[in-house]
């Protein structure tokens, strides 16, 4: 095997931070006490995708250093630090790492799928790459199982945000397509498309039809809020419901292409204060 290959993930730089993400990621709004091993499932999280996303690392590499964290996070390896001190953080907390290996499923499909055939497709890699975080936070904070329908629907939601937002960048510079390809084959679509300065009519009518995909899974993740017992983290659903809400709409009438469709902070601060009208009136309800 080359040098190259023996890479471990702590060798490659974080490209961001959490506060670089799109959404919330263990915000002030959450308890103090939840932050610590949120924060290390971020960073393991981050480090994976690091890995998956790398720009001159090969498929062989980037596959080695993914199970290099794997066996980390299972114990059998102190090799990489981030999946180590979440295997410790949740040992802490008596969690599975079940939905950290879930994750690391969804990375390495990065590594070998780079073309999704259909929106069910897709689903089923929203159900490894954007659940499981939801499903973590959920366990972190002891709620009830039965809130993850919510939760799911909202987290695939937030993935297909990303990629629609993304999807010239993701062409680009990792040649990945997550727009469902039934859909750009119905509209006469190639994947080329993605690399010109604005979208065609025909891309255009593809992304505003997974945009409309996407309401139907925020219509499912609306009452997700109500259904959580500890108030903060209501609060910050309630939020990151009314973001992705206000991204999709704009994803519909704004080209990802050629206009800004991404959040700045005044936005955020307006859609805060509604989502905290949100939850005032959903508590008296």
């Amino acid at each position: 095997m080359s040098a190259a290959a023996q890479i471990t993930p702590g060798d490659i730089t974080p490209s961001k931070d959490h506060k670089g993400e799109n959404f919330p990621v263990a915000s002030f709004i959450l308890r103090p006490a939840h932050r610590p091993v949120i924060m290390a499932f971020y960073r393991f999280a981050r480090s994976a995708d690091d890995v998956s996303d790398h720009p001159t690392l090969g498929p062989e590499a980037k596959l080695a250093a993914l199970e290099t964290m794997r066996a980390s996070l299972a114990g059998e390896s102190d090799a990489d630090a981030a999946s180590a001190g979440l295997r410790l953080a949740l040992a802490e907390r008596g969690l599975s790492p079940a939905h950290g290996f879930d994750l690391l499923t969804a990375f390495r499909r990065d590594v070998t799928q780079t073309r999704y055939a259909d929106w069910a497709e897709l689903m089923d890699y929203c159900r490894y790459s954007a659940m499981p975080v939801g499903r973590f936070v959920l366990d972190v904070h002891g709620e009830d199982r039965a809130t993850w329908p919510a939760s799911d629907a909202l987290c695939a939601a937030l993935q297909v945000i990303n990629h629609l937002q993304d999807c010239a960048k993701d062409y680009r510079e990792l040649d990945r397509v997550y727009l469902s390809g039934d859909d750009m084959a119905a509209a006469g679509v190639g994947v080329e498309a993605l690399s010109a300065p604005a979208a065609s009519p025909g891309l255009r009518s593809v992304i505003v039809g997974m945009a409309e995909k996407t309401k139907a899974l925020l219509d499912r993740s609306r009452p997700f809020a109500s259904q959580i017992k500890d108030g903060r983290l209501a609060y910050e659903v309630a939020l990151i419901q009314r973001l992705a809400e206000d991204l999709t709409a704009r994803l519909i009438t704004r080209d990802p292409l050629s206009e800004r469709v991404h959040h700045r902070p005044l936005d955020v601060a307006g859609l805060a204060i509604l989502a905290g009208i949100d939850q005032i009136a959903g508590r008296r309800r």
